[in-house]
């Protein structure tokens, strides 16, 4: 694709010409290029509902996905959809009257479940789960409706790692968001292709696009989450060793069960033991037992 207003999609209509943005968006592009082929996201002829909030990282997934079919290195029909929950004050005519002028198809979708969550969630706490619970069932129903065989959304490298790390401090278990993954219903793919993706390149790009971003003002708001706990102590330790995020992201991407502890994922108790003969005099053992794991 040229960078000529000739040969380019109206999204990116103004990008920033500086060498800079050029390296930015296409380390973003290339980054969700190979999440999509190593996870299998794609496979010709699927139509997929892009689920756009109106957030940062909404707004870099679509025109990420754009630009790569306009490539034609995405053989996929594009659906972008929004569902307005009904928050108040939310800004309804932003993201409809954006799509629009950028030619981009798409579809808006209004359920008041903003009304529901706070019916039921006590006034200071937690909104996020039945938000999203509701959000999902929504965007599933849509999904169908339209044809769609995947929702494709807009979670980030930084998203994958903060649900680690919550997982791990808050609910016992090692799991996060996966790339990809088939519905409870085996009837949708859920994708997530901005999954190697660093959430300040999303920033840097949205902003730079100059994007009417749209602020979460329901759970957003809210202090004390336990994600912007888990966040800050990631800030920190990134402050502290720039690149820590990166190499505990590839760490998800090099589990080995066998130096874990769930029997459910290897089978400690059927290990045998090499039959060895006796040592010949002086010889020695080169590979002795380690009270420590090094590997």
């Amino acid at each position: 694709m040229l960078d000529d207003t000739d040969d380019i999609h109206p999204l990116f209509h103004g990008a920033p010409k500086s060498t800079e943005f050029k390296k930015l968006r296409k380390r973003i592009v290339q980054s969700a290029r190979e999440a999509i082929t190593a996870y299998g996201m794609a496979t010709p002829g699927d139509r997929w509902l892009v689920c756009l909030s109106g957030g940062k990282d909404s707004y870099t997934l679509l025109a990420v996905l754009t630009e790569l079919k306009w490539r034609g290195l995405l053989p996929v029909d594009l659906l972008a959809c929004n569902l307005d929950q009904g928050q108040p004050g939310f800004p309804a005519t932003v993201l409809p009257e954006f799509l629009t002028r950028m030619g981009v198809d798409h579809r808006i979708e209004y359920q008041d479940t903003y009304s529901v969550v706070t019916s039921k969630i006590a006034p200071g706490n937690t909104m996020c789960s039945l938000c999203s619970r509701l959000r999902r069932g929504n965007l599933y129903r849509i999904a169908r409706e339209e044809g769609c065989s995947t929702v494709v959304l807009g979670h980030h490298r930084d998203d994958i790692l903060e649900t680690f790390f919550m997982n791990l401090f808050h609910g016992g278990r090692l799991a996060t968001m996966p790339p990809r993954l088939l519905n409870e219903e085996g009837d949708l793919f859920v994708a997530r292709p901005l999954a190697f993706v660093a959430e300040a390149d999303c920033e840097k790009f949205a902003r730079a696009m100059g994007y009417p971003i749209i602020p979460c003002d329901l759970c957003g708001s809210q202090e004390g989450l336990q994600r912007q706990q888990v966040k800050a102590i990631l800030d920190g330790w990134e402050a502290r060793s720039p690149g820590r995020r990166q190499v505990m992201f590839r760490a998800l991407m090099n589990a080995r069960p066998s130096h874990l502890l769930d029997p459910a994922l290897f089978d400690f108790a059927g290990l045998a033991r090499a039959e060895r003969g006796p040592a010949e005099p002086g010889q020695f053992d080169e590979n002795p037992p380690r009270l420590f794991a090094r590997d």
